[in-house]
């Protein structure tokens, strides 16, 4: 009895230690898996645009290496300076010029050298709010400090709020351009990280799996990356249009850059904003004209916003409301790269729900016609 108790207590205390160095090995994970964590998350963001972008762009990577020769750095190479030069340099222009104008902007508006033109009598004209806009805006012509006295305080808010907004763009355009040539050196080695993706998902979902839910994510991600850009070709089209008819200069040279700025992510509201000003202040529209080109402008510069949903989840093995509520819900969250991370997940998580919920291990099994189920 006294030796039972004995390798009993060795027993116990055997079981103590490896509980206790488990427990430590798990701490030791934690710690290395937050610390890991800490060290890479300036670069999320980042990282994620890479991928998506490597994705999207990898069908097209892979026509250009067939006419190099086979040649997958090059082709990278090659992808990432046309992208750049179609897409970057232009992106780079419009906002340091919108960054000019508003520094101009201010400065004119902190040392009183800003002129105000005369309003038209048409403002007058304008309903509910025209007397007021009038007068204020005759008020601003005829002695603009004392206008921008009265306003001081909201004067200084709304500069430091555009300061901000145009400080915000630039470090997109520059996000954009770093995940541009990070997914070129993805592109470059696409065959090993498509194995590296179906081997994680292999080690996450299951041997066997780990192929499906790798096509699914990939087809998703370029799913929603086609909705983008068809989006954005579509709102310039409609904005050129407009602008067409509307007879504002330079009309194809503004959805050219309302182009761009759908692909890059940008509101198309930098192009349509300064144009309706124009039509206010510089342009020959009675009133009506004014109010009917605002307001299509407006909604053509908000037709992204409704279209985006409609063409995320085509050729998707998933059905349309789930890619459409992850890309809806995810854009809510954390913004237009939540778009495509929303839509992959909830894709991936509808497909294993199906899967367990078809493999329902109480179901009966399946007979043959004629034939009567297996009693157990």
């Amino acid at each position: 009895m006294n030796m039972l108790s004995k390798h009993e207590l060795e027993i116990e205390k055997y079981l103590s230690a490896r509980r206790l160095d488990v427990l430590i090995r798990a701490g030791l994970v934690l710690a290395l898996t937050a610390l890991c964590y800490a060290i890479f998350s300036p670069f999320v963001s980042l990282m994620a645009w890479a991928l998506i972008l490597a994705v999207t762009l990898y069908p097209a990577h892979q026509k250009v290496a067939r006419l190099t020769g086979g040649r997958q750095g090059l082709a990278a190479t090659l992808l990432v300076l046309v992208g750049i030069v179609l897409i970057v340099l232009p992106t780079t222009v419009l906002m340091g010029a919108l960054g000019d104008s508003v520094h101009t902007f201010i400065g004119q508006v902190r040392d009183n050298t800003l002129k105000v033109p005369a309003p038209a009598p048409s403002v007058a004209e304008w309903p509910v709010v025209g007397d007021k806009v009038y007068g204020l805006w005759s008020k601003a012509h005829e002695d603009l400090p004392a206008v921008i006295q009265g306003l001081q305080p909201k004067t200084g808010e709304l500069a430091r709020t555009a300061v901000g907004i145009v400080a915000a763009i630039g470090g997109s355009v520059l996000l954009f351009l770093f995940s541009f040539i990070i997914a070129g050196v993805i592109m470059a080695f696409g065959q090993a990280g498509a194995g590296s993706a179906r081997s994680i998902f292999d080690r996450l979902a299951g041997t066997g799996r780990g192929e499906r839910f790798a096509k699914l994510s990939t087809a998703t991600i370029r799913a929603v990356a086609s909705g983008v850009l068809g989006v954005a070709l579509i709102q310039a089209i409609v904005l050129g249009l407009l602008l067409l008819v509307a007879g504002v200069p330079f009309a194809g040279a503004l959805a050219a850059l309302v182009l761009v700025l759908g692909i890059a992510q940008l509101p198309a509201a930098l192009i349509t904003l300064p144009v309706i000003i124009y039509i206010w202040v510089g342009g020959d529209y009675t009133t009506v004209m004014a109010i009917i080109y605002t307001v299509l402008l407006f909604l053509a510069g908000m037709i992204d916003n409704v279209l985006k949903p409609l063409m995320l989840g085509r050729g998707v093995d998933a059905p349309m409301p789930v890619i459409l509520l992850g890309a809806l819900g995810g854009m809510a969250s954390t913004g237009i790269l939540g778009m495509f991370v929303g839509a992959v997940f909830l894709a991936l998580g509808y497909q294993i729900f199906m899967a367990w919920v078809k493999n329902n291990p109480d179901a009966l099994p399946e007979t043959v016609e004629g034939e009567a189920p297996v009693a157990d």
